[in-house]
Order: C-alpha cells, then structure tokens, then sequence
C-alpha cells in the first residue's frame, strides 16, 4: 500500500489549521488516516509547527511520501536531514556520532535563524506602532490647528482698528496749523485797526482847524 504524508484541513473560513498525517494515496483529503503526526498553523508568523520528529522520521525511511507542502516543513523540522546524515551512517561516510554533532549544530543554527526572525519581527511590530502612535499625534495636532485657524479672525478684520486710527492721529497733528491759520488773519486786523482809525481821525482833526474860520467871516459881514 502506497502511503503518503498529507495535509488535512480543519479550522474556520479564512483561518486554516491542519493536521498533518499519513494516509492511504488512495484516500480523499479529509477522509480517513492512518496516523496523525503533528499538526501546523499558518496564521502565525513563524508558522507554528508541532510534528512528533521519531514517527515522522520512521514513516519517512519506511517510504512514505511527503506531499510538496509536507516535504518543506519536514524540510524545515530537519526530518530530511536527519534521514540524509543516517543514510550517510549506513554507507560508512560518517560515524553515528559524527551524525549526531552534525545535526545538533543544524539545530542550533536553525533555531538561531528562528530567534532572529522573531526579534526581528517584534522590532518591527514595535517600529510600526510608533509610526501610528506619530501619525495619529500629528493628525490631532493639524486638526487643532485647523480648530484654531477656523476660530481666529482674518487678519483684514483685525488690522481695520488700526486704519481708522491712523486718520484721528493725523488731525490732532494738523489741528494746531489750522488754529495758526485762523489767528494769522486776526492779528493782522489788530495791525490795521489802528491804520483805519488813524484814516478817521485825520478828518476829524482838519475838522477842528477850520470851524475857527467861519466866525472871522461873520465879522467880516
């Protein structure tokens, strides 16, 4: 009997959960199994993968085949490579120790890789929450400043005061001069009121000279 290492798929609309197991190649994909060997999550970043890494390893050297998909995540739990080194055993290339060292220090980078790339992604998990927290302080700070540009008048309103200021200050400036104009003829009419009085006089006193006259012509009579 063929068998084959598969995907079954459970979970909600849009939110896939699988199980991964080994099956009959005959079977349809969510019938019936032969064997469960973990499960992965796809909603997670990293993916979540939980697989039991001895039975996945044993049915992998008995001959089942991995689907595509199933092939990259024994590929990335390192059952593949652990059949690799083992094969590497079998043929006298490499001690069973030698296989073990060399297993281990994969693991050890692998999960360096791993550990990176979670940090990574909460720094930029982090990064982009400032980013938000920034732009959402800047859109309350224009949207204040529009509040307060819509509140203040414009600045035409505000200056008007000030024009019609300016021609009140003017006047009380100009104000003496138009007083010295109004006085200038008027102390040249104190000037010439005595010329017009001296020009009345003078007949007055002509006058007085010649009324002696009249008698010495009446004695004369």
């Amino acid at each position: 009997m063929a068998t084959k290492i598969r995907l079954q798929r459970h979970g909600k609309k849009g939110k896939p959960f699988y199980y991964i197991i080994v099956a009959d190649a005959r079977a349809p994909r969510d019938g019936r199994f032969i064997e469960r060997l973990g499960s992965y999550n796809p909603n997670t970043n990293p993916a979540t993968i939980d697989i039991n890494f001895d039975k996945t390893l044993d049915w992998v050297n008995n001959g089942a085949q991995p689907t595509d998909t199933c092939r990259a995540i024994l590929s990335y739990k390192g059952v593949l490579y652990k059949k690799h080194l083992q094969g590497g055993v079998q043929k006298g290339a490499l001690t069973q120790e030698q296989a073990e060292a060399k297993f281990q220090q994969w693991l050890d980078q692998k999960e360096g890789k791993i550990t990176g790339k979670k940090t990574n992604l909460v720094s930029a998990k982090d990064e982009a929450r400032k980013a938000a927290l920034a732009a959402e302080a800047k859109k309350k700070e224009e949207k204040a400043a529009a509040i307060v540009a819509k509140n203040t008048p414009p600045a035409e309103e505000v200056e008007e005061p000030a024009e019609e200021e300016a021609p009140v200050a003017e006047a009380e400036t100009e104000a003496p001069a138009a007083e010295a104009e109004v006085e200038a003829p008027a102390a040249e009419a104190e000037v010439e009121t005595p010329v017009a009085e001296a020009e009345v006089e003078t007949p007055v006193a002509e006058t007085e000279t010649e009324t002696p006259a009249e008698p010495k012509a009446g004695s004369a009579e």
